[in-house]
């Protein structure tokens, strides 16, 4: 199909500029035209390659963020859609979203409905983001959602933020403490073993011989251990791929000791703000129960929560089949009971995921308190056990020597 520059003058009297493919020039025209632009210009341009590079690629919360809160504004403002997408478009840092949106912009003006021409990028436009644009397009408030969208996604890039946060020092103080524990067998045991050789010395401690034995393992026979690292890696990856792995690895990190806990509140925190967002959009139960199963990133939790979807549909409550599933506790069961009797089911669902939303900030709190001594008993650990090692036979060296002098 043929590609078109144009130029047209819209209801504001703003001169813009668009892109668009059409069968013919006279198409394009009379499509413009319905839409009330004032057509000034349309020239025939070589078709540009669409690419799968920008439908593969993976945009940033904050980007996404953004781009809705600015798309809510003008739609409010009463801003036309194509109007907005090639504003948004110009506004763009980003070069692989300004040509996605340029491509939405072209199917927007072509006749297609926005949701629909999100869902040709399903890596950046998720099924929580789909559900929200077309809920918003039939009930004739686009702009309510996109702000519930952009408000979702700040807020889960900010619990995003919290956790890296939470979880940076411990990471620098590991790997400070495994550089120098490398260091200390690699380059400073291998200079007193050497020692001991040239001393004669035969009977060591066991820690010694062990630390002698884990020294000379790295210095000689490294790549070993790299070998290893990297094939239990992808080993790991293909297994947590499959049904059966990623099962047992979800239900690991839900029941993993300290960071467990934590991993439950955050899936529970997502699933209330996401079935939040979804029904107070105007999304019936049972997709809004479809979508959420997709966004809690736990094979278990939207395992339970497509079962409690297939009671739905069956007539039962919501909180009856969550109630059976063990994953969903007391309190989220009942406030979700009352606020469907109540019918008030998102406003309860918010509450609960303001309430988790703290209980994960507590967590992060209390567990960065207590991992920082740990980690620190540690390295104090490792390096005692290298010098006493270390030392041990030095020790003996020299009693031996004194004793020959004395002697």
């Amino acid at each position: 199909m043929p590609n078109y520059a144009y130029v047209y003058r819209d209801e504001t009297g703003a001169t813009n500029k668009g892109t668009s493919e059409a069968e013919s020039e006279e198409v394009l025209r009379k499509r413009l035209t319905e839409q009330g632009f004032d057509v000034l210009e349309i020239k025939q341009t070589k078709a540009v390659k669409k690419s799968g590079a920008s439908r593969r690629a993976k945009i940033k919360l904050g980007e996404l963020s953004v781009f809705c809160r600015q798309f809510s504004t003008m739609i409010d403002a009463g801003v036309s859609l194509v109007r907005c997408l090639a504003v948004l478009q110009e506004q763009t840092v980003n070069p692989k979203f300004r040509a996605m949106l340029q491509e939405i912009q072209g199917d927007v003006e072509a006749g297609q409905s926005l949701s629909k021409a999100l869902g040709r990028f399903p890596n950046t436009f998720n099924n929580l983001f789909l559900g929200l644009v077309n809920a918003g397009e039939v009930g004739g408030v686009l702009e309510e959602s996109m702000q519930r969208l952009s408000t979702f996604l700040e807020k889960d890039q900010e619990l995003k933020r919290k956790v890296k946060s939470a979880m940076t020092y411990p990471i620098i103080v590991m790997f400070v403490a495994l550089v120098i524990i490398i260091g200390l067998v690699t380059f400073i045991l291998p200079s007193f073993m050497q020692l001991f050789v040239d001393l004669e010395v035969k009977n060591f401690p066991i820690t010694t011989t062990l630390l002698m034995a884990f020294s000379t393992f790295l210095t000689t026979k490294w790549y070993i251990m790299l070998i290893g690292l990297v094939v239990f890696t992808i080993a790991f990856r293909m297994f947590t791929k499959t049904d059966v792995g990623r099962r047992a690895y979800d239900r690991f990190k839900l029941k993993a000791p300290v960071f467990g806990s934590l991993n439950h509140k955050i899936a529970l925190s997502r699933f209330a703000q996401t079935l939040s967002t979804l029904l107070a959009s105007g999304v019936p139960i049972l997709s809004a129960m479809e979508t959420v199963a997709g966004t809690v990133n736990n094979d278990i939790i939207s395992e339970a929560i497509l079962t409690a979807r297939a009671r739905i549909r069956e007539g039962d409550r919501i909180g009856d089949p969550l109630q059976k599933s063990k994953l969903f506790p007391p309190m989220v069961v009942q406030m979700i009971s009352i606020g469907e009797e109540a019918g008030a089911l998102d406003a309860m669902l918010g509450k609960v995921a303001d309430f988790y939303e703290a209980e994960v900030d507590a967590a992060l709190d209390s567990l960065t308190s207590a991992i920082e001594p740990v980690l620190i008993v540690f390295l104090g650990f490792a390096v005692g056990f290298i010098v006493i090692s270390v030392f041990m036979p030095l020790m003996t060296v020299i009693s031996t020597l004194s004793g020959g002098e004395g002697g």
